[in-house]
């Protein structure tokens, strides 16, 4: 049997990294079956309105009814996030948390995330749901390995894409500054372009675990830094760096005026933001700089907010 569906058309090249999205959003249609057509793969939607990050938006993609094949009902396990082999639901749910630990051979741990981000150290709660009582376990980014624990420090593995697009910007041998690095997935994915890294945190067990993370890979050009943010200025030398790191989305705005005055002439930094409206931030971003500004959405965060980042060019 067909149904007619909303469906999004999009390269096959693509086709993991637009899968890995709609499941990851909840804007995928389990019950119909995906159509393969020459270079292009159709996946069924739930809707026509899909907010897609810039860089699988930029993609040939379209999005318009289509005629898919049902199939047999498959029971899926709850939304959840999966870091390593601990998956996070947002439902406090011990029974769907056993099945999602049985229908998902590579996870040995279910978390319950009990609060949102709180404190200096940027942490959140969790409770063991089913498996192993644990919040910690490896992590492999674009064969970088980390050594994650969620209760002791914030950690996305939905920045992923955003690391390796930062990456291509770069030129060989930039100094480069991330100023609230937590494990350290920025440096160690932009080590393999810059000459030296200084990665600093005000937490103590992040920077234990950017610490492990740089011998995990091997990374010696990356230097650890137990600092506030709002203290580099007093250490390091400015207007020094050629590309600078601001993800802390909540709150970072209170570090641009430092992030300026460490940010060589023609420097780029990175600020990343939750936001409501496109170009939300422009006004204050322009108080510091008269050169260019590129504006990307990361991701949607809630259904009033979306993760943006702003490449600002230090005039």
């Amino acid at each position: 049997m067909t149904v007619s569906q909303w469906g999004i058309k999009v390269p096959k090249s693509k086709g993991e990294s637009f899968r890995r999205y709609l499941l990851a959003n909840g804007d995928w249609c389990p019950n119909l079956k995906p159509i393969s057509n020459g270079e292009y793969l159709v996946f069924p939607t739930v809707s026509e309105s899909i907010t897609l990050p810039d860089e699988l938006a930029d993609c040939d993609c379209d999005i318009k009814k289509y005629e898919f094949e049902s199939r047999a009902a498959v029971r899926e396990p709850a939304r959840h996030e999966l870091i390593g082999g601990i998956a996070i639901m947002q439902d406090d749910d011990v029974s769907e948390a056993e099945y999602l630990l049985k229908s998902r051979p590579s996870i040995h741990t279910v978390l319950h995330c009990e609060s949102p981000v709180f404190g200096e150290y940027r942490i959140k709660k969790f409770r063991v749901l089913a498996g192993k009582e644990t919040t910690r376990t490896s992590y492999i980014e674009y064969n970088n390995r980390f050594t994650i624990d969620l209760a002791v420090a914030y950690f996305s593995a939905r920045l992923a894409n955003e690391r390796q697009r930062v990456l291509r910007l770069m030129k060989d041998g930039e100094r480069v500054l991330d100023m609230v690095t937590g494990v350290g997935p920025f440096p160690i994915a932009l080590s393999k372009k810059a000459s030296v890294i200084y990665a600093g945190d005000i937490n103590p067990g992040a920077v234990e675990l950017l610490c492990e993370n740089l011998r995990i890979n091997r990374t010696d050009n990356v230097i650890p830094m137990l600092a506030d943010a709002l203290d580099l200025s007093g250490v390091l030398p400015p207007h020094s760096f050629d590309r600078i790191i601001m993800n802390l989305p909540m709150t970072s705005t209170a570090f641009l005026e430092t992030a300026f005055s460490l940010a060589k002439k023609g420097g780029v930094i990175h600020y990343y933001t939750l936001q409501s409206e496109k170009g939300e931030m422009l006004p204050l971003l322009r108080g510091f700089t008269a050169g260019k500004i590129d504006e990307r959405v990361v991701r949607s965060y809630s259904p009033t907010q979306h993760h943006a980042v702003y490449d600002i060019v230090c005039e």
